[in-house]
């Protein structure tokens, strides 16, 4: 008897739909974890009241001195503490409690917008005060950065660590986003001393945060010197052969994409003639850009080939640098920002990812300090050498040649040390 005769043909299947609360409980998945939410919270407030300040940072400098060295020179001093001092930090974060190590931090940094606060409504402000606290500040960063970065992965379980990272980067650029925004209108109607006063009481949220969590890392004692245990973080990240190419990755990002972010001032007064409603417009842009990029990276979840994606974002990230450089259209630039800010967030989340799965729990501290140094040191050392090329270049050429390295860099990543692509 043939059965295809009596029974009858299967019904199409439907395609599954997936209800709009489950992407955003799959999104936002790590924010199940009370700590998680309370750390999120107070360093996202903070994070905004930093990006006001550094958006009338860099308008205060330029406004004293219209010097583009001077204003590379206070992203040098502010980040060449983290380069010189992180590896320590990292050391100290294995050996101390985490949570009073980021408290310290956030009250330093507290300090200095206090001062600066102060010394702007008082007028006596010079550059040399803005650059002296900057490095203050960077010194704070180098302890805070490596104990922050090794504590968010402990407050969620190991499979939500990516989405959680994700999360941390939102964070990061709802402030990039809402930050600069806040300061573009606050300086052309209050002046910079509001955005320095607010983002000293910002520190209050992380500080109030940090004092509810449970979470507590207790390190196990040990008798071996600060030295050999930096030398077994070393150790650590050259065993992992991926560990290298991604903290060569790490470095060469930043040193070439930063700069860009650092003479925004200097296109919005001397290639668009605006003013600071302007300036704190086009980051919003960029962090705009970057929450869509941070988002996108949060829903993929723990996803495979995530160095071959991170390779991707960072070629799109070297072509939308390239083109601000270039661009005269104040409407073409903002869109360019937007491409900026949503490739800088997926190399950053899928890179940190990657180092984050890498590495135990006792090294954590260690390895973050030696990523952060990579990380956070191409900062000053981009701005660095930015700051004197572009006096004799001028900024559209220098970063529209940084921007064509980057992609340079994703290609030798791609093609040649293919290590990373296969991560």
């Amino acid at each position: 008897m043939d059965t295809n005769e009596i029974l009858p043909a299967p019904l199409p299947e439907k395609p599954v739909r997936r209800s709009p609360s489950k992407v955003l409980g799959r999104v936002f998945k790590a924010f199940q974890y009370r700590d998680f939410r309370l750390m999120w919270i107070g360093a996202c407030t903070s994070s905004i009241g930093t990006w006001m300040q550094i958006v009338a940072q860099g308008w205060l400098i330029y406004r004293l001195s219209h010097s583009a060295f001077l204003l590379a020179l206070d992203q040098f001093l502010g980040g060449i503490p983290i380069f010189l001092f992180s590896l320590i930090g990292g050391v100290v974060a294995d050996r101390l409690e985490r949570r009073k190590i980021l408290l310290g931090s956030q009250y330093v940094q507290m300090t200095t917008a206090a001062i600066l606060t102060i010394l702007v409504a008082t007028g006596h402000v010079h550059v040399w005060h803005i650059l002296c606290l900057s490095f203050v500040s960077g010194f704070a960063q180098a302890f805070g950065g490596p104990a922050y970065q090794a504590l968010i992965p402990t407050l969620v379980d190991k499979d939500d660590m990516p989405n959680a990272i994700a999360l941390n980067s939102i964070q990061f650029n709802v402030a990039i986003m809402v930050g600069p925004a806040l300061a573009g209108q606050a300086l052309g109607k209050l002046g910079e001393k509001w955005c320095f006063g607010l983002n000293a009481v910002s520190f209050l949220a992380p500080i109030i945060s940090l004092t509810l969590i449970t979470t507590r890392f207790l390190p196990v004692k040990t008798a071996e010197s600060m030295f050999t245990s930096l030398k077994q973080g070393i150790r650590f990240a050259r065993r992992q052969g991926s560990m290298e190419a991604l903290i060569i990755l790490a470095f060469c990002m930043t040193a070439l994409s930063m700069p860009m972010r650092t003479y925004i001032p200097v296109f919005v007064k001397d290639i668009f003639h605006r003013g600071p409603e302007t300036y704190g417009n086009l980051l919003a842009l960029m962090g705009l850009g970057s929450i869509c990029g941070s988002l996108t990276i949060a829903s993929a979840g723990n996803f495979k080939r995530k160095g071959l994606v991170a390779l991707g974002a960072l070629a799109c990230l070297g072509a939308g640098i390239s083109g601000f450089a270039l661009s005269k259209s104040l409407p073409l630039s903002e869109s360019l920002l937007v491409l900026v800010g949503a490739s800088m967030m997926a190399v950053f989340a899928t890179v940190n990812s990657l180092v984050q799965l890498i590495t135990t729990n006792e090294m954590r501290g260690r390895v973050m300090s030696v990523y952060n140094f990579a990380f956070r040191g191409g900062m000053p050392m981009g701005n660095l050498l930015s700051g004197w090329l572009v006096p004799l270049f001028t900024a559209p050429v220098v970063l529209s040649v940084n921007g064509v390295l980057l992609i340079l860099v994703a290609l030798y990543f791609a093609l040649v040390q293919r290590r990373m692509a296969a991560l």
